[in-house]
């Protein structure tokens, strides 16, 4: 097969033309975690929060969301609900004199946050 320069060009164009070139389309991946899957996860960081900022947990009543535990003269209340969207609600209350650990309450918020990942 000769070609000359001008069926060259033509034959090149041709090429090209028939050349298709997708983008990739990227599709977010939504975590499809139930309500309860939520909950229990938030349970489980709410109780281990607790653990790790050394209180003793007094009472639990997982069907209220309530967890409660005590260090010293403090009571900390954790009250978890889960919301008509079904995310979970979590709510940390202090009790007692505060004096003797003041920063004690937020600890356990934070402890609750890294344990969620946040």
């Amino acid at each position: 097969m000769d070609l000359k320069r001008p069926q060259l060009i033509i034959f090149s164009a041709m090429l090209l033309a028939s050349c298709v070139a997708y983008v990739p389309t990227y599709t977010p991946v939504v975590s499809q975690t139930s309500p309860q899957q939520r909950f229990d996860k938030s349970w489980d960081a709410a109780n281990g929060a607790m653990y790790d900022q050394g209180l003793t947990i007094t009472a639990q009543d997982r069907g209220a969301g309530v967890v409660q535990g005590q260090r010293g003269s403090i009571t900390i209340t954790t009250t978890l609900e889960t919301l008509a969207d079904g995310s979970v609600q979590v709510k940390f209350a202090s009790k007692g004199d505060d004096r003797a650990d003041p920063g004690l309450v937020r600890r356990v918020s934070d402890s609750f946050d890294r344990r969620m990942g946040r």
